[in-house]
C-alpha cells in the first residue's frame, strides 16, 4: 500500500478535500468553490487544480498516492457512473472515470454517496471507531444516513440505500416531504422537523413557554435549550420528534442489526441529553433484542466526509 491517499467531499456551496496518510493521519485540508455553471462541468476540474500545489508543498507525486475517494450528493452505480445530482447540474457522468481522466490516469479514483461515505468516515475514525456494522444518521435540514455492513458501504441496486429520512413515521402529518411522500422521518425528526413541531404545539395552546419568545426565528437549537431548561411544551415537542426517531431506528434494527448508531448533524450538539431522548424509544421499539444496538454521537464533524472518501480508497 502507498503512504498517502485524498479524501474529497463533494457539496453544493463547496468541494471539502484532504490529504490522509494511509494510517488516517489528516495532513492537510481545503476546499474549493463548487461552480455549478454549465451544469457544474468545472467542479472536477476544478478539484483536480486544487490538488498539484498541495501534493508539491508535500513534496509528494501523483504516484505515491493510493488513490482519490469522493462523496457525491447524489446516488452512485457500483461502477462511480451518477444518473442525476440535482445539487450540482450533472446528469450522466461518471466521476471516477473524469478526475483519472483530469490526472492522466495517474491515480484511482473511487465515489460513493456523500452520506455513505461519511459513515465510512464516523466509522473509521469517528463515533464508530471498533465496530464493523454502522448506521450513521445526520439530523440536520433533512436527515440524511449511511449504512456500514461488515465493513463495507451498503448503496443497494440503485444507490439510493440508507435513506431512511424517508420512511413513513407519521400518519398524522399532513404536508408533502420533497420527495412527494407524506409522514416521512425527516419532516418530523430534522431541525426543521423539529421547529416545525414546536410552531405547531405552540399554535394548539395558549399554554407558557419560553420558545414563544423567539417567534418566526425559533431555531431547533433553540427548542432544545428551552428543553433542556425544563419548558414543559418544548419537552413535549422533543419527546414526540425522538419518539418517531426511535421507532425508526428499531425499524432499521430490525432489517440490517447494527451494532452501533452513530448521531450527528446540527441538532446532535444537544449531546448525551439527545442521546437519552432517543434510546429511551429506541429500547422501547426492540423488545426482541437482548443485546441492542449502542447509540453513540459522530466525532468528525464536517471532515466526516473526507476522512470516509479517504477511506474508500484504503484496503
Amino acid at each position: 500500500m502507498k503512504q498517502y491517499c485524498i479524501g474529497v467531499d463533494v457539496g453544493g456551496t463547496s468541494v471539502k478535500c484532504g490529504l490522509f496518510q494511509t494510517d488516517g493521519q489528516l495532513l492537510e485540508k481545503w476546499e474549493v468553490l463548487t461552480r455549478k455553471e454549465n451544469n457544474g462541468e468545472f467542479i472536477l476540474h476544478d478539484v483536480a487544480d486544487s490538488i498539484s500545489p498541495v501534493l508539491r508543498k508535500h513534496n509528494i507525486g501523483l504516484e505515491d498516492l493510493e488513490g482519490i475517494g469522493m462523496g457525491i450528493p447524489g446516488p452512485v452505480l457500483e461502477d462511480g457512473y451518477v444518473n442525476v445530482c440535482v445539487n450540482l447540474g450533472w446528469k450522466d457522468v461518471n466521476p471516477t472515470k473524469q478526475m483519472e481522466d483530469l490526472l492522466n490516469h495517474k491515480v484511482v479514483c473511487q465515489a460513493s454517496n456523500d452520506a455513505n461515505v461519511a459513515a465510512l468516515g464516523e466509522m473509521w475514525k469517528g463515533g464508530g471507531v471498533g465496530y464493523q456494522n454502522v448506521v450513521a444518521i445526520t439530523l440536520g435540514t433533512g436527515v440524511g444516513s449511511g449504512i456500514i455492513l461488515n465493513g463495507k458501504i451498503v448503496d443497494g441496486s440503485h444507490g439510493c440505500a440508507g435513506e431512511v429520512g424517508h420512511i413513513h413515521v407519521n400518519d398524522e402529518e399532513v404536508d408533502t416531504c420533497n420527495c412527494g411522500g407524506i409522514g416521512c422521518l425527516e419532516q418530523i425528526a430534522s431541525a426543521t422537523g423539529i421547529v416545525k413541531e414546536a410552531h405547531r404545539n405552540l399554535d394548539a395552546t395558549s399554554t407558557q413557554s419560553k420558545m414563544r419568545e423567539f417567534g418566526e426565528k425559533l431555531s431547533a437549537k433553540d427548542v432544545v435549550d428551552c428543553a433542556k431548561a425544563g419548558d414543559s411544551l418544548a419537552l413535549e415537542t422533543i419527546d414526540n420528534c425522538m419518539l418517531y426517531l426511535g421507532q425508526a431506528l428499531s425499524m432499521i434494527s430490525y432489517v440490517v442489526d447494527p451494532e452501533v448508531f452513530v448521531i450527528g448533524g446540527g441538532v446532535s450538539k444537544a449531546g448525551s441529553w439527545l442521546i437519552e431522548q432517543i434510546e429511551k424509544y429506541y429500547c422501547q421499539f426492540t423488545p426482541l433484542f437482548r443485546s441492542k444496538a449502542k447509540i453513540e454521537l459522530a466525532k468528525l464533524g464536517n471532515d466526516a466526509g473526507i476522512y470516509g472518501a479517504a477511506k474508500l480508497v484504503i484496503k
